[in-house]
């Protein structure tokens, strides 16, 4: 059963008119989903501080909005990576989410704007992201923070992307990252758990759409490697530690608690929190769900917690 403020919202999503959500065209889909976000995110919260950098990335210079919290001295820095199915999502519709998150964790959000599919398909926006933590984590210290006190967090393809990072990060060695918050993350491109039979439409995001985002962002790249299959990854020790955030109402749930436990074996510390009346997107929905309010207060919550 769905939170009373979250039902409504889905009813009207399924009975908009037109063709399904997987149909639309990529340019309407990301202006609908801009609008939407602004909509149900609200205006965002007042910072203390907000500025854009132009950060040298594999394919250009990278957008990256840095947000401060009130707070004295080098606070933690959190790179926050925005979900879209890597298709749709800016930094103007993630705006105010990067706000609450910030003053909910007391730390430096630093939101990325990587390359999106299918205009640059994988493995573009992992090859971004992870060039901006990089200069993030060097430059720590003229945004205000402690490069010794850095996280990363994401939701849905953004939480994919996050991870990969994370993990890549750890590969090369001496990784700056301490903290992984992961909401309703993408894992596996099989797109065959039990969550997409029984949820795959009437919750917003449908399997249809999943799989249209997957085709677009792999444009025919294997998506069982490890670098698109977070999941798939055959050594997860000594990746980060982890805040794990599902929805049970979600084609993304089980393959999402599935990566928390396969974290857990290999040794990382994860906390698995299950949002029941929840349906994957709501994170943003900050003027219109006390759910949503509830779930970004408590990832700022772990990430304080997590970069003490």
């Amino acid at each position: 059963m769905l939170d009373p403020e979250i039902q409504p919202i889905v009813d009207l999503m399924e009975a908009a008119p037109g063709p399904p959500a997987h149909e639309i065209p990529v340019a309407q889909s990301r202006a609908t989903h801009d609008r939407e976000t602004a909509v149900m995110s609200g205006p965002g919260e007042a910072v203390a501080d907000v500025r854009e950098h132009a950060v040298p990335g594999p394919g250009g210079p990278i957008r990256v909005r840095v947000y401060r919290p009130e707070g004295e001295g080098l606070l933690p820095l959190v790179a926050y990576v925005h979900g879209g199915g890597w298709v749709v999502g800016s930094l103007d519709g993630f705006d105010p989410l990067c706000r609450a998150l910030a003053n909910a964790s007391g730390a430096v959000i630093a939101s990325i704007d990587y390359r999106l599919a299918p205009e640059h398909p994988f493995p573009a926006g992992a090859d971004d992201v992870r060039a901006a933590v990089r200069w993030l984590a060097a430059n720590a210290g003229e945004l205000g923070a402690n490069a010794g006190r850095m996280g990363i967090a994401g939701d849905s393809a953004g939480g994919n992307l996050a991870t990969v990072a994370a993990r890549r990060l750890r590969d090369e060695g001496d990784s700056p990252l301490r903290f992984q918050a992961l909401i309703y993350p993408v894992c596996d491109s099989a797109l065959n758990t039990p969550s997409y039979r029984e949820r795959a439409s009437g919750f917003g995001l449908s399997a249809l759409s999943m799989k249209r985002y997957w085709e677009l962002y792999l444009d025919g790249a294997d998506g069982a490697q490890p670098d698109a299959s977070p999941l798939r990854a055959a050594d997860l020790a000594g990746m980060p530690q982890a805040f794990v955030l599902t929805v049970r109402s979600d084609v993304l749930h089980d393959e999402g608690e599935a990566y928390a436990h396969a974290l857990e074996r290999a040794g990382v510390p994860v906390a698995l929190r299950r949002y029941d009346g929840a349906v994957h997107g709501f994170f943003r929905w900050l003027a219109r769900s006390r759910l949503a309010r509830e779930a970004v207060a408590e990832v700022g919550g772990a990430l304080r917690k997590g970069l003490a």
